[in-house]
């Protein structure tokens, strides 16, 4: 486990919100690197002064749903969090120690002054582990979720596999792959739309040993193929696939 998802794990420990297999894996990676002890007590101590600051209420009606919506909407900057999540290594590589807590920092301060604003108390609970959450997972959640959602699985070459999940009503599409090795820091993987003949860029994503969950930039549009290609650090100089793609998965 790196640093980043202990963080998320560490957050959400705070809060009591945890399921018995990640709390039991969140106290066997403290076990194992003792020197995350702080990372626990700033997120201790932060939960204290939320129960602290407010009364305990119920949460809004559709603060859920809400947030979600707002999460999954909004732009992700490139220097805070990346397209894509992994389970069991960190996104985009091996960033330094202070890079991989910065932006759990900045979504658990948020969530909190969240929580104060709308007085909360106990729902903090609900709303911090909700904003913590990745924005290509949620975005995953709501395609999932969608009356239309469809998905499909190809084999990769290494044996791993992808899979790609979209709603037509909603315009969106996440790719799903197992087994996608790291690339060196020369490339990275492009995602694309393929519209007929014509590749349509849907942004960047880095990936590492274990699953990786990539969200498509941009609007899907009904018949467009999902395709990965690797390119260059920084994208194709082009504006097209200056390489085969390893993967290409057909939505109609």
């Amino acid at each position: 486990m790196n640093e980043s998802e202990f963080a998320e794990l560490a957050a959400g420990h705070s809060l009591g919100a945890l399921s018995a297999a990640d709390e039991q894996r969140f106290r066997a990676a403290l076990a194992q690197r003792p020197d995350w002890t702080g990372i626990v007590d700033d997120d201790a101590d932060t939960a204290a002064l939320l129960a602290e600051s407010v009364p305990d209420v119920t949460p809004p009606a559709g603060i859920r749903d809400t947030l979600l919506a707002r999460i999954a909407t909004t732009a992700q900057d490139p220097d805070i969090a990346g397209a894509a999540t992994t389970e069991d290594a960190s996104v985009g590589g091996a960033p330094g120690k202070g890079s991989n807590r910065r932006p759990r920092r900045w979504m658990f301060g948020l969530a909190a002054g969240l929580v104060l604003i709308l007085g909360l108390g106990a729902g903090a609970s609900v709303v911090i582990p909700q904003l913590l959450r990745p924005a290509a997972v949620v975005a995953l959640d709501r395609i999932e979720n969608a009356p239309d959602a469809a998905e499909k699985t190809v084999t990769l070459p290494e044996g791993g596999r992808a899979t790609a999940h979209w709603s037509a009503s909603m315009g969106a599409a996440v790719l799903v792959a197992d087994g996608l090795g790291p690339l060196d820091a020369a490339r990275t993987y492009e995602l694309w739309f393929v519209r007929g003949a014509t590749p349509v860029s849907a942004g960047l994503f880095e990936a590492a040993k274990g699953t990786t969950t990539a969200q498509l930039n941009g609007v899907m549009r009904a018949g467009d193929a999902i395709a990965v290609t690797v390119e260059p650090a920084g994208g194709s100089p082009t504006g097209k696939p200056t390489s085969e793609p390893i993967i290409i998965i057909p939505t109609a």
